[in-house]
């Protein structure tokens, strides 16, 4: 399997070269030179099998030429041996015809361990295969940087460091990230938002000399490592609901929207995926675009669901491009008059096409505590703040007769005041995390300012010499 930028200006990828890169030298990022595609007979041929082994048929595709299949199925068991429940990705139905995906009973509780578990595997994999060493670096909005930490502390070869916005993601989603004891890891607290992390993350891979220096990777979900390994839970519920004879949906909530392109990934590849519900808080950008064609950047406002308080959506660009005809030049031109005008223009005719798939659907804080607290009450289901406004637009979304599959991306104990506010108590942390509050946090204050990260970065990697 082949990779390309989709700014057209980089040179084509193996898989693995793909994993280290994370984002492609042009600014654009990776996508499958071409879709692998599973016939009906061989998408029913995964009905049934353990999560582990379904997910590696899944990904084995991408990873051909670059990682065997049976190397693959050993790190897709040792990846999710730890997740706490046997089905690794439970389906619990919530209301007629609509069904929570459970993505939070990984070691961090948030759907990013899904992919991450596996990333982490793969870099070691291919490290250790060309001897070589790399220095991840990451933005969060909350979940991805604990998941990635978990991932990768005290790996060989890699050094990871994680940006995330100073005092703008819930207590435990810090602490998850700041407490780990592990000398290959660096927090950075960037007085900032996340817009800010991720565009200082983007600007150290675009800094040339210092992406070499420092041999820069990433485990954002710019990665199609981690695209690829979030397609197969997708697969594995349509199964459980009768795909490939039947027909689903699936509502997604979404900032950076990675989550939903590995569900529109998987319909690429063969599984039946009628409609795709962007669920959004009130950082509404995606569901704006997809209302009204106006994919214009506002100011990041701060909600009860802190991982969705993004005002640029990244993966966008992937599904973009795709819209318009894998055109490398015209995808290019769109994302750097965005960049510069703040405002995206997209054709009307390709806006339409897009949204004959995809539709928007929004919550602002106060219906999300009140859809809290109506899920809890009407199916005895407990949601956080995040997967509540997916299940409320599974709900809403008028799919008569159709299984609705609903992304339940956290664990409610992520979010206790949210949930205290909504339903008058605090949900439990596991027992792996019940003295998480008494834990020692490590992390490092930064403005938002490139040189000040470089040099953090580049301190950090050198410690050891300058020690």
């Amino acid at each position: 399997m082949r990779y390309v930028s989709t700014r057209g200006q980089a040179p084509e990828l193996d898989f693995a070269g793909v994993l280290l890169a994370g984002l492609a030298a042009d600014g654009g990022l990776y996508m499958p030179a071409a879709w692998p595609r599973f016939s009906a007979a061989e998408m029913k041929a995964l009905r049934g099998l353990p999560y582990p082994e379904l997910a590696a048929k899944i990904i084995a595709p991408f990873a051909a030429g670059s990682i065997g299949e049976a190397e693959l199925l050993e790190m897709c068991h040792r990846a999710y041996a730890g997740f706490v429940h046997k089905a690794t990705t439970p389906l619990v139905q919530v209301d007629t015809n609509l069904y929570a995906l459970e993505l939070f009973h990984g070691p961090t509780l948030a759907f990013k361990d899904m992919a991450l578990q596996l990333v982490g595997h793969l870099f070691e994999h291919v490290l250790a295969e060309r001897g070589e060493t790399v220095r991840i670096v990451g933005a969060t909005s909350g979940d991805t940087g604990s998941a990635a930490i978990e991932a990768v502390a005290n790996r060989k070869n890699i050094d990871i460091t994680i940006l995330h916005p100073e005092g703008k993601t819930s207590e435990v989603q810090r602490r998850q990230m700041t407490t780990v004891q592990a000398d290959n890891v660096l927090n950075i607290a960037v007085a900032g938002n996340f817009d800010d992390c991720q565009d200082l993350v983007k600007a150290m891979f675009a800094d040339t000399p210092f992406r070499a220096e420092m041999n820069l990777s990433a485990v954002n979900s710019i990665n199609f490592a981690r695209i690829a390994a979030q397609i197969p839970y997708y697969v594995y519920a349509a199964l459980n609901l009768g795909a490939p004879e039947r027909e689903v949906a699936v509502a997604v909530p979404t900032g950076n929207f990675g989550n939903i392109l590995a569900a529109w990934a998987a319909k690429q590849m063969g599984l039946p995926i009628a409609k795709f519900i962007v669920a959004s808080n009130r950082n509404d950008i995606l569901s704006r675009f997809l209302d009204a064609n106006d994919m214009s950047v506002k100011a990041v406002e701060p909600s009860l669901s802190p991982s969705m308080d993004i005002g640029v959506s990244s993966n966008f660009e992937r599904l973009l491009f795709e819209f318009l005809g894998r055109d490398a030049g015209l995808t290019a031109k769109t994302m750097a008059d965005f960049r510069g005008t703040g405002k995206m223009v997209v054709a009307e005719p390709v806006w339409q096409s897009i949204r004959q798939q995809f539709r928007g659907y929004r919550l602002d804080d106060a219906a999300t505590l009140a859809e809290i607290a109506r899920f809890w009450k009407e199916s005895a289901y407990l949601a956080d703040p995040h997967s509540v406004i997916g299940l409320a637009a599974g709900r809403d979304c008028g799919l008569v007769g159709m299984p609705v599959i609903a992304a339940a991306t956290a664990h409610p104990a992520k979010f206790p005041d949210a949930i205290e506010k909504a339903v008058g108590s605090r949900p439990p942390l596991p027992p792996h995390l019940s003295d998480l509050y008494d834990r020692k946090e490590i992390f490092t204050r930064a403005p938002a300012d490139l040189n000040a990260i470089e040099t953090l970065v580049r301190n950090f990697a050198n410690r050891n010499r300058n020690a």
